[in-house]
């Protein structure tokens, strides 16, 4: 019953503690959560939920050992009378040394978990960060730099506790020892009369050996306590942070991102009626996301309350997107309604996306979206909340990300008058003004107060803010809707085909006509065109629609582990410390028994001196020589102990910066193929094993093995015929031991690979709580959460009932022991000495919990060894390019910023075809190159190959004459920049977001700050360049963060400068400041545009046209455009840029 009571226990606890830290994570409130990062609850998911696991194992032992250790003083006080109340006494004196044992390993304990908690957490910014940002900008070294400081000071903890465990071990092995001279000191001393004979002795001895268990299992259970106890400290503290109010009404709104900061909203009232179109307005950091958080109730109130009425739908600024399959994605949880589905995949303009993936909308979406466009994410994420059919639609600038024309065609078909939502309540944030004449109301912000209220025409009568805005942006947007009026709608085409429009513009004229046959006709035309470049992939595709798994399930090893990963562990320990240590136990061992032995001649004064006064002289002798080899057996534990603890801190410090550098030198393609659940298992729970577990597993296993080898040593001592019984015993227990590891590692291997998507499943659900909570899906997340569990425990309730497999085997086997050295002992009984007689019985009947232990620690070291195995397996994978050659560039390199590609040939992986067909094409210095194609054309990867994200498979590119083949990536990377489309920011200070190698000074930080339009917001920070960014850049708006980026390039002056669409989340007077910085402050380089909109690129040098991963065409915008059979001049044509525009309108914006 106790087996299956401990069983359950833990199964239960770790299902429990696991569903707690979701449940915590999920519903806390958002100033909450900033409490307790990512990291944190990584580290209780893993290595504290382990510690909750060990301590149910141990729990009865809390009853158990005080129970042992009462009736064995009991029996002793049987035996030797009052002389037991001496060793009473030493073991009382022993609990306050206990207590302050306890107090500082809690101490340590607590400051251990703090370093673990902010290593896990730039461990995770790492993992987010390294697609877009630390590979780019060869940031790599800094943030390694950073998290091998954290460990180092984690490793300092861990060495402290160590220490101070190998002082508890000390004083606890010198314990029975003690214990047991004090007793025997007082026995012989007190009268002359009390002579120590072999029956008084061993069973007494044998007494204290059952005292031995309890009070060595003592120390290590208060030290789990105390760490339990902390965790459950924490856990409270989690689960004491207030949770979301219920969001119901909006009045007089004032919010705060967290308590006690400045609010970002003031005084806000609004009152939305059903079914009405609402778009919200302003510059960057007026407000408008902090205002769709606060109607979904993440904001922390000071003082208002908001009313929303009915079901809500939530589409973010930066998409969410699970690893799920496109329908899935949709779907999210709802049941399917096929017509409905189609719907609002033709209404998301989702259905040439389809055509282009392999496996239609069965295709498996990686993590965080990584094989979708941004565009394409958005209109999943769009189409996801319309077909939730909400009631009430909150939709944070979603047309940002989309390229002009399908922004206008997802307003028209699902957001807008007569879209899909038209009876629905719709909140919109907008940066495109092209939208405003058709929504019901205008929301204009400033610095979070609502400065007007009101209709298009309204506020543009008022003459306010808003008026002189659209002045500035929009003043020709109505006279030339009113010069089209009349126009059948091919007229109206034709016509506006013949103005200088943008793209999004010339679909604006297409709603101020009003002709919905128009609109229909015009996207035709574009549906047409991209059918069309895609119908050679979509029928080679064609037969390949089952869906494609991108994440392939994780490797796991089978049979035994490796002789070499236990040599590379000891490798790591260092063979000296190993050995030394090794040493030490053995004369431990050897003095215990030694210790016995002279107890057993001891005894056999009892017969020499018979009726007999015993001499002081020898009494003193005996009890000196045994008290000093019993306190000899502690110092030597103690010395061994230090030693394998300095090894297996030497052993972790290794092993983690081998992993952490290898997986900061992996090619990109990895993580784009590997969930970020099992590169965090790595660093979270199989680090904790190599810290923790491993070093007190082989401390045991040494120690078992041992003490077994001295029992069969003293039975065969006393009994010699008792060797004929070894040798069977031994094949029996080879048998068992050999059946129960076999299956015992492999399910602890099954164990750490199962654990894998509860991290991955967790780190998605954090990255879209927002999502999850606005949809009300917290349940359907938790139900989740808890099947991922329920996998993860199929593997470990398996494992604990092999535990009691083997612990019912071994019994009968150390029953066998016992009885067999008692029956020889019998037989023989004429001829045998009784002191060694009852030493043998005395260390059989300590056999059977010895041999249980020695199995289940070979067990424990062999499963939890698998934890190397596994670090060592993502230490190994093969490497990108080295970060610096011996081929370096001179220091100012590049000079010119000439790149010339030669026949360049990519594919992403050998077994693929080419995703770049023989480029061939020179770039000259200060050009300012636009690059457009479909989707799929190859664009990002041409940037990607400047960086050698991809490597050639033939071919080579020359900037300034040098091949960028032949130089170290660190060499390539940091003297190349891009801004990306993604904004991503670091947990830590704003400075170190920008200058993380600390390079520049506090001058120029500012000064790029100032450029980057951000100057004035950083000085009203109350810590300024120290402003702390929270995790994922939380505490600043999605413009904002884009905008750091941008001071980012600026800081580091490259000569070579990519852009990916960067000013897309940012407001019209934002953007056009940007691109004026852009104009002037980088006139000198060399610029790619990589352009999602042709608008921003008409005033370039010269267009390069991709399709099919090749140049098709490659000149000035104004050739481009006349060339009337051309590429460029069609996509134009569907953009409504006439022929012979070249360059951007200044007086009209309609995108950020």
């Amino acid at each position: 019953m106790v087996h299956i009571c401990s069983s359950e226990n833990v199964a239960c606890l770790k299902s429990y503690f696991h569903l707690e830290f979701s449940q915590i994570r999920i519903f806390v409130s958002n100033d909450s959560r900033k409490e307790s990062t990512a990291g944190e609850i990584v580290n209780l998911m893993s290595a504290d939920a382990q510690r909750f696991n060990d301590v149910t194992n141990f729990i009865h032992l809390l009853w158990s050992c005080p129970l042992q250790i009462a009736l064995a003083i009991a029996f002793l006080w049987i035996e030797l009378g009052p002389s037991v109340l001496a060793g009473l006494l030493v073991m009382v004196l022993m609990v306050p040394i206990n207590g302050w044992l306890a107090t500082k390993s809690r101490g340590f304990q607590m400051e251990n978990m703090k370093f673990k908690d902010k290593r896990m957490k730039i461990v995770n910014d790492i993992l987010n960060g390294i697609k877009v940002i630390l590979k780019y900008y060869a940031w790599e070294s800094s943030f390694e730099a950073q998290v091998q400081e954290i460990r180092e000071q984690e490793l300092k903890e861990v060495w402290k506790f160590a220490y101070l465990s190998s002082v508890s071990t000390f004083i606890f092995s010198c314990a029975p020892a003690i214990v047991s001279l004090a007793t025997f000191a007082v026995f012989v001393s007190v009268s002359p009369n009390n002579i120590l004979n072999a029956e008084k002795a061993f069973t007494s001895i044998s007494l204290f050996n059952i005292l031995r268990f309890p009070l060595a299992m003592l120390p290590q259970l208060i030290s789990i306590m105390v760490q339990v106890l902390e965790l459950i400290h924490s856990d409270q503290m989690l689960s004491s942070l207030p949770e979301l109010g219920a969001a119901v009404s909006m009045t007089d709104g004032t919010y705060a991102w967290e308590r006690d900061t400045e609010p970002v909203l003031k005084n806000v009232s609004l009152d939305i009626k059903p079914g009405r179109l609402v778009a919200v307005v302003g510059a960057v950091g007026s407000g408008k996301t902090s205002l769709i958080s606060a109607l979904l109730g993440e904001l922390h109130s000071l003082k208002g309350c908001i009313n929303i009425k009915g079901s809500v739908a939530f589409v973010p600024q930066q998409a969410w997107i699970q690893n799920a399959t496109l329908k899935d994605n949709v779907l999210f949880g709802s049941d399917v309604n096929e017509e409905r589905y189609r719907s609002v995949v033709e209404g998301c303009a989702l259905g040439p996306d389809l055509d282009l993936l392999p496996g239609r909308d069965q295709t498996e979406i990686g993590e965080k979206g990584i094989n979708l466009s941004g565009g394409q994410k958005q209109r999943v994420s769009l189409a996801r909340a319309v077909y939730s059919s909400a009631d009430v639609y909150l939709l944070d600038d979603p047309l940002s990300a989309v390229d002009s024309h399908v922004g206008k065609h997802l307003f028209e078909r699902v957001i807008g008058p007569k879209g899909l939502l038209k009876d629905k309540t719709r909140i919109l944030v907008t940066h495109g003004i092209s939208f405003l004449p058709y929504v019901d109301e205008i929301v204009v912000l400033v610095n979070g107060v609502v400065s007007e209220v009101g209709s298009y025409d309204g506020l543009r009568a008022s003459k306010g803010a808003f008026s002189e805005f659209l002045e500035t942006y929009g003043k020709d947007e109505s006279s030339n809707a009113n010069a089209n009026k009349g126009l059948s709608p091919i007229q109206h085409v034709h016509f506006l085909m013949s103005f200088k429009y943008s793209t999004t513009d010339f679909i604006a004229g297409v709603h101020f006509c009003m002709h919905q046959d128009c609109f229909i006709y015009i996207f035709f035309v574009f549906s047409v065109s991209l059918r069309k470049n895609s119908s050679v992939r979509s029928k080679k595709d064609s037969g390949d629609k089952k869906g494609q798994r991108l994440i392939e399930k994780e490797a796991m090893e089978t049979g035994r582990v490796k002789f070499s990963v236990y040599l590379q562990y000891l490798r790591s320990m260092g063979w000296c410390l190993v050995t030394w240590s090794f040493l030490f136990y053995f004369i431990q061992n050897v003095a215990i028994i030694g210790q016995n032995l002279w107890l057993s001649d001891w005894t056999d004064d009892s017969v020499e001196y018979f009726n007999i006064t015993y001499p002081n002289h020898i009494r003193d002798t005996r009890i000196g020589v045994f008290g000093a080899l019993g306190v000899a057996q502690g110092f030597l534990v103690f010395l061994g102990t230090i030693l394998l603890a300095d090894g297996s801190i030497s052993a972790s410090r290794t092993l983690h910066t081998s992993l952490l550098s290898n997986i900061l030198k992996v090619p990109m393609v990895f993580f784009d193929t590997t969930p970020s659940g099992r590169i965090v298992n790595r660093f979270a729970k199989d680090i904790f094993t190599v810290d923790e577990m491993i070093p007190m597993s082989f401390r045991s296993w040494i120690l078992c093995l041992l003490g077994v080898l001295g029992t069969l040593f003293v039975i065969c001592l006393a009994t010699p015929i008792f060797t004929a019984v070894v040798v069977p015993m031994a094949v029996i227990y080879y048998f068992v031991q050999r059946f129960y590891v076999a299956t015992s590692r492999q399910l602890r291997r099954l164990d750490s690979v199962s654990r894998s998507p509860i991290y991955s499943h967790f780190g998605e659900t954090v990255s879209g709580l927002s999502v999850i909570r606005a949809y009300g899906h917290q349940q359907r997340f938790l139900k989740q959460n808890e099947d991922t569990i329920d996998q993860n425990l199929k593997s470990v309730y398996p494992w604990i009932v092999s535990n009691r497999w083997l612990a019912m085997r071994l019994e009968s086997l150390g029953n066998l022991v016992v009885f067999f050295s008692a029956l020889f002992a019998v037989i023989s009984r004429g001829s045998l000495n009784s002191g060694l007689v009852g030493l043998s019985i005395s260390y059989a009947l300590n056999v059977t919990q010895t041999l249980n232990w020695l199995v289940r620690m070979t067990s424990e070291l062999e499963t939890n060894i698998v934890a190397v195995e596994r670090v060592r397996e993502y230490a190994e994978i093969t490497n990108e390019a080295p970060w610096i050659t011996a081929n370096r560039p001179p220091d100012d390199w590049p000079t010119g910023g000439n790149i010339h590609f030669e026949n360049y040939k990519v594919r992403y992986r050998p077994e693929l075809e080419l995703i770049l067909h023989g480029i061939t094409c020179d770039i000259q210095s200060t050009e300012k190159i636009g690059i457009v194609g479909r989707t799929g054309a190859g664009k990002s990867s041409l940037t990607n190959c400047l960086f050698r994200i991809i490597e050639a498979s033939e071919g080579q590119i020359l900037v300034d004459g040098i091949d960028i083949s032949t130089l170290g990536l660190h060499d390539l990377r940091s003297r190349l920049t891009i801004i990306p489309q993604d904004p991503v920011l670091f947990s830590g200070t704003l400075r170190m977001n920008l200058d993380p190698f600390e390079k520049s000074s506090d001058e120029e930080i500012w000064t790029v700050l100032e450029l980057a339009h951000l100057k004035d917001y950083v000085r009203g920070l109350p810590t300024g360049l120290q402003h702390e960014v929270s995790e994922g850049g939380e505490n600043l708006s999605v413009g904002q963060r884009q905008l750091v980026c941008l001071a980012r390039a600026l800081l580091r002056k490259s000569r070579i400068l990519i852009l990916d669409e960067a000013t897309a989340a940012v407001d019209l007077e934002t953007d056009d400041l940007i691109q004026n910085t852009i104009r002037t402050e980088f006139s000198h380089c060399t610029v790619l545009t990589i352009a999602h909109r042709l608008n921003t690129i008409l005033d370039s040098s010269r267009v390069m046209v991709l399709d099919s991963g090749k140049i098709v065409e490659f000149d000035s915008p104004s050739v481009l455009l006349n060339n009337k059979q051309g590429h460029f001049y069609a996509m134009a044509k569907d953009a409504g840029i006439r022929g012979g525009e070249t360059s951007k309108p200044t007086n009209i914006s309609t995108d950020l």
